[in-house]
């Protein structure tokens, strides 16, 4: 077997399936576009989905791709085994509806076999079946001629993640010899067992069935093949390493942490585990910070910080104790830059993003660790047992490893709840497994639509009236050769006007006219075969295939919808203007009445910035910029310098948008000839929409000129409210009126301060000695909490050594405020205090030993709140 690097493993299995005749389907972004099912792409048939289910004809039914892909369900394994990862490519070659399993198993065996290739021993190859598929057996038994010994019959093999298509699968196994394992009755040591001997390679799945709603299985109208072959085992196994991690995909990460740490690998298993973890994880983070995620709570975000934070804790069985990560994404980069240059495009972005959330975690550490001891208190008040759920807690939320807490609970005399941690790990995985089944599942097949293949034209770009032909229609799913009036159906047109939803700007609406009847368009999508689909509701008459109708697009959605698509354009070249080149598009939405257009981008667009670029997309607009719409192969729209939208696909001949020199893109969309017909830009939100994600929304022309005549009659109201007839005093008038308010307040607390002077007076004589303990527990008036707060200060100053509790009203709301001398909190807790005192009045509160505060809903329960603190006292 040849000895290759992984870059040439993977280039040789395009190459080689190339000459098979098969597309080359680029490597998708990590992060999904347009498809909400998924959280990574995670696998390699994830990003072909709509080819499989039939939603969508491929141009070449033969496809081969090298997809990069992130799971992590097993997270907790990787570092600890020898293969598991959060990061992986998967090569793959699949047909869909062309070859099947004979030409499947014949590429796969001439790949791995072929002395021009990969050049494996056949001696050293097993595969395994499903027990029915006589097919595959009599296909690996005559035609390659497998003795029936290394052909294995596995239940298992049947590929099948909920609906959609579903199929047998034979895997291919390499044996790498005693070394790895002899046989033994008692170990799974065979081909499909739980060994380290028998390596699968490659896994052929077999896609023949539709997987139904009601979980019945039918034939699929069209029988496809999905392969995956994982680049890091075959390079372990062309290698000849014992483990992924020992060849050149992860070797140079571990000699850069080597350099920092001054530890060597392979020399200790704690420590090399930590190399491992820490090479597998910054991979992850680098291509999927590069791919437009960002660490966050939530989602992908939340794997990524706790993807970061657990390489932080494995870090320091290596002795590293500061940021060091960031210092590896320049060694990610170089490794992967001959297949993906998109991380080395954008290291310092990445190490900016990386170093950062590495400080906040060196932060979060403490915290966990204070959090830990909280938790100990606890635990020692329960048979010195730390509870699985709080152990879980610190896993998932903090990065702890478990391995830390048993060390420091160990510490302090504490054991840990091991199944109960067990138990919310398990239900953790089932809740991944669960979302997986969920998400994973394609479409069901159409054959009604892919059979569609009436050409059809799209003839919108130019014109919004045409004379054209009905060529197809079908109801209720099923194609026919009319329609009556009433019914709602789906059609094609010989040409059209009607621009289908795509690139985030909405489809078309209209009318199709006749003598005898007419059809309200409301939608217009894709078919498989790349028609436009209408869909539209027939108002009166009798509708007829082959009929000559007039097609009529709504032109004042039309020129709105143009305007807005425009608009996005300047706003993408603005915000990277502004916030930096590392800002992608990450969704958008172009409709009449507005844009929306999503981005990724690390912090929050301060108001100095939205300001900014609104003025830069207004000045573009009125610099009259002139709109040059041409067709051209992707090589010459690269050379132009156009901006291709993140995660989209291009085929060779692209369309081009030139706003040159500001904005050149790559659009299918529909566009003005001049930036000045936008007219005007106004943005009007920018918000968080999830992990590392801002969204803006914004609208253009009349929509913007009547969101500011709405701005404007809000700024007269406001004027004649205070009274003002020009507008620039009108802000002087407010800060007179607020300073005013001011003035007042402090006017009202300054009488209520003497009144409650006159009543503590008197109110010393209420305090109480309770096991020489003084106590004042009392109710006052006071309309907020602030206030009582003040009465509480008062109070305090003139009564340094007494327990005080006080309580007010204030319709159906309680307060309560509770203070304990410093020298009796080792007795005394005001947090207690009020954390009873709520409770009582039905509500919540806590706070220092020494200060607390809190409320309640419940004002009977006020006179028995303030009796709990003197009962409180009694029983210490």
């Amino acid at each position: 077997m040849k000895n290759l690097k992984a870059s040439e493993i993977r280039q040789m299995y395009i190459d080689f399936f190339v000459e098979k005749g098969h597309m080359v389907e680029p490597s998708a972004p990590l992060v999904p576009i347009d498809d909400d099912t998924l959280l990574w792409i995670n696998s390699g048939v994830a990003t072909l989905k709509k080819y499989f289910d039939g939603r969508e004809i491929p141009k070449n039914p033969k496809i081969v791709n090298a997809q990069k892909a992130i799971r992590t369900n097993d997270i907790e394994n990787v570092g600890f085994t020898a293969r598991h990862h959060t990061f992986f490519e998967m090569l793959g070659n699949f047909s869909i509806g062309n070859y099947f399993k004979k030409e499947a198993i014949q590429y796969a065996w001439e790949f791995l076999t072929s002395e021009r290739w990969m050049a494996m021993d056949p001696e050293k190859l097993y595969v395994t079946i499903h027990p029915e598929d006589t097919e595959a057996y009599d296909l690996w038994h005559d035609m390659i001629g497998l003795e029936e010994s290394r052909i294995i019959r596995i239940e298992g093999n049947f590929w099948d993640i909920g609906e959609g298509p579903s199929g047998p699968n034979t895997e291919i196994f390499y044996d790498r010899g005693e070394t790895y394992g002899q046989e033994d009755p008692e170990e799974e040591m065979y081909p499909g067992g739980e060994n380290e001997r028998y390596l699968e390679v490659w896994n052929l799945v077999f896609s023949e069935f539709n997987h139904n709603s009601d979980h019945t299985y039918t034939p699929l109208p069209n029988q496809n093949i999905d392969t995956g072959l994982g680049l890091e085992r075959m390079t372990s196994i062309a290698q000849d390493v014992p483990t992924n991690y020992d060849t050149d995909l992860f070797i140079p990460i571990i000699e850069q942490v080597e350099l920092i740490s001054g530890l060597k690998y392979r020399e200790n298993k704690e420590q090399d585990t930590a190399f491992k973890v820490i090479s597998d994880h910054i991979r992850t983070i680098s291509f999927a910070i590069s791919d437009g995620a960002l660490p966050a709570n939530e989602g992908r975000g939340y794997v990524l910080r706790r993807l970061l934070r657990r390489a932080v804790r494995f870090s320091q069985s290596l002795k590293i104790n500061e940021p060091f990560l960031y210092k590896l994404v320049d060694i990610v980069a170089e490794i992967m830059e001959p297949y993906y240059p998109n991380v080395k495009e954008q290291s310092d972005f990445i190490k900016k993003v990386v170093k950062s959330e590495e400080d906040r975690f060196h932060e979060t550490l403490e915290e966990g660790l204070a959090i830990l001891n909280t938790m100990m208190l606890k635990a020692k008040e329960n048979n010195h047992i730390l509870s699985g759920s709080d152990a879980f807690k610190l896993y998932d939320t903090y990065g702890f490893p478990i391995e830390l807490t048993e060390e420091i609970t160990t510490q302090e005399g504490i054991s840990i709840d091991e199944e109960g941690f067990a138990d919310e790990m398990r239900q953790q995985r089932e809740r991944a497994r669960a979302a997986r089944q969920k998400t994973q599942s394609m479409q069901v097949q159409n054959e009604v639509l892919s059979k569609l293949t009436t050409p059809s034209t799209f003839v919108g770009y130019d014109k919004t009236e045409i004379q054209t032909e009905i060529t197809d229609i079908i109801l209720n799913g099923e194609i026919c050769e009319e329609a009556e009036s009433g019914e709602t159906i789906q059609f094609i047109l010989r040409e059209t006007p009607f621009y289908a939803i795509s690139g985030g700007q909405v489809a078309d609406t209209g009318i199709i006219r006749h003598d005898q009847f007419e059809i309200a368009v409301t939608e217009v999508t894709k078919a498989p075969n790349d028609q436009n689909l209408h869909t539209g509701h027939v108002t009166f008459g009798q509708v007829h295939v082959g009929t000559t109708v007039d097609a009529f697009v709504n032109k004042d959605e039309r020129r709105s919808i143009t305007k807005n698509h425009s608009a996005t354009h300047l706003l993408h070249a603005a915000l990277k203007e502004v916030l930096g080149n590392h800002v992608n598009q990450a969704g958008s939405l172009v409709e009449s009445e507005r844009l929306r257009f999503d981005f990724s981008h690390f912090g929050q667009v301060t108001a100095e910035e939205l300001e900014q670029i609104e003025q830069i997309v207004n000045e573009k607009i009125w610099e009259n910029i002139a709109v040059q719409i041409e067709e051209m192969s992707i090589d010459k729209a690269k050379e132009k310098g156009a901006m291709a939208l993140f995660g989209e696909k291009y085929g060779d001949i692209v369309r081009v948008v030139d706003m040159s020199p500001f904005s050149i893109e790559l659009c299918g969309g529909i566009h003005v000839q001049n930036t000045s017909e936008i007219g005007l830009f106004k943005i009007v939100s920018e918000s968080g929409t999830g992990a590392g994600v801002r969204r803006i929304e914004a609208v253009t022309g009349k929509v913007a000129y009547e969101t500011l005549k709405e701005t404007e009659q809000i700024l007269n109201d406001v004027m004649s409210h205070v009274k003002v007839k020009e507008q620039d005093r009108t802000i002087e008038k407010i800060d007179q009126i607020q300073q005013q308010i001011k003035d007042l307040e402090k006017e009202l607390q300054h009488k209520n301060k003497v009144i409650t002077d006159l009543k503590t007076g008197n109110i010393e004589e209420s305090v109480e000695e309770i096991n020489g303990i003084k106590v004042l527990s009392t109710q006052v008036e006071a309309e907020n909490p602030k206030v009582l707060r003040t009465i509480m200060d008062d109070y305090k100053s003139k009564m340094q050594d007494t327990v005080l509790l006080l309580a007010s009203v204030n319709g159906e709301k309680v307060s309560l405020v509770a203070s304990v001398p410093k020298s009796l909190t080792d007795k005394v807790k005001a947090g207690d205090i009020i954390k009873e005192a709520a409770q009582i009045t039905n509500g919540k509160g806590g706070g220092r030993p020494d200060m607390a505060q809190g409320g309640g809903t419940d004002p009977s329960k006020v006179t028995e709140a303030l009796q709990f603190v003197k009962n409180y006292i009694k029983t210490l």
